[in-house]
């Protein structure tokens, strides 16, 4: 068996990051992954404009200097034509349509694509991608992946020209669809949905850590998504994106608790050992640095990350929130980047 594992440097193609006092840690934990990371913009305020997308880029920049931010900007209904190409012109890659009421801080989202049309327009102008957050949140739970993706179809056959990510996929049916898609249709997947289950978040116990949107499915949907990343299905459309949004440990573990995971600091030690256990170790650079940027129309990561074969436990806490998989043991540890 191979000690050493090589690969060129990761993208995370969606990563929240917050604001605030723990943002430095969150974008240093980023960067110890990472080369890119695909910011995300539903913070408080949100980021729907040049000068707050700016504003935003420098704050990460300063924090964490070898990560490279790559800008998104919130689709907000009102925001106008003007400000998508402001957001343009300042450098932002995406704009991240948020139904509204899906997630966190989706409240002004959009609730059908007709309220952001004029929106749409110019981003289809731009050459920018629409990254969308593929849930119908008046669907039952587990239903809402599947339940948006005609809104999905309205939105391909409207704008003819637009890229369209579909993020964290969840479900086979989303898979499926992806599948079946054009060129033009990508999609994100996580370590999180790729690991886990919905026994894993509710069988034995709830564990509020593992809660996210989408929630994890159950086992036949996560091994349908296993088998797309381990043979690579739909390359260049199919990529990695870490989902890792960290909240404070009080507020997972709270009444209500928050959602999201907090998986940039083991999601890459968990997949090397995913994909090694499956035999597919060597599909994982392009699912991790490649196949993502190539759908962006990035350029091909530079530098790269070494994983080590050696066993580590991944913290119970880090930087105020719990880390995925806090607590288990992993074969793979970062060992060094260039």
């Amino acid at each position: 068996m191979t000690s050493r594992l090589a690969l060129p440097r990761p993208d995370d193609l969606h990563a929240h990051l917050r604001r605030g006092p723990a943002m430095p840690a969150y974008a240093r934990r980023e960067e110890a992954s990472f080369g890119r990371a695909l910011v995300m913009p539903n913070t408080l305020p949100p980021i729907a404009s040049a000068p707050a997308l700016e504003a935003y880029r420098r704050e990460i920049a300063a924090a964490a200097p070898g990560l490279e931010p790559l800008m998104a900007f919130k689709l907000v209904p009102g925001m106008g034509r003007e400000a998508v190409l402001g957001c343009a012109a300042a450098g932002a890659v995406a704009g991240k349509y948020y139904p509204a009421g899906s997630t966190t801080n989706a409240a002004d989202g959009p609730r059908c694509p007709e309220e952001v049309a004029g929106e749409l327009d110019a981003m289809e102008e731009a050459g920018l991608v629409l990254s969308i957050h593929p849930e119908d949140p008046a669907a039952p739970v587990l239903e809402r992946e599947a339940a948006f993706l005609p809104t999905v179809e309205l939105i391909l056959g409207r704008w003819p020209r637009l890229r369209v990510v579909l993020e964290h996929l969840s479900t086979r049916a989303a898979l499926d669809y992806l599948l079946a898609g054009p060129p033009r249709l990508g999609a994100s997947l996580t370590a999180h949905h790729l690991v886990s289950s919905l026994d894993e978040l509710l069988g034995e116990a709830l564990d509020p850590h593992l809660f996210c949107k989408p929630v994890l499915k159950p086992a036949a949907d996560r091994d349908a998504l296993r088998d797309a990343a381990f043979r690579g299905a739909a390359p260049g459309r199919l990529f990695f994106g870490s989902d890792s949004a960290p909240h404070p440990r009080q507020a997972k573990e709270g009444r209500r608790a928050a959602s999201g995971v907090y998986a940039a600091p083991s999601a890459l030690c968990a997949l090397a050992g995913l994909f090694e256990e499956a035999g597919a170790l060597g599909a994982l650079g392009a699912f991790v640095a490649g196949s993502g940027a190539a759908f962006y129309g990035l350029p091909p990561p530079s530098g790269s990350l070494e994983l080590a074969r050696e066993e580590w436990t991944v913290p119970e806490e880090l930087d105020g929130s719990v880390p995925f998989l806090a607590g288990r043991r992993l074969p793979w540890r970062l060992a060094s980047r260039r």
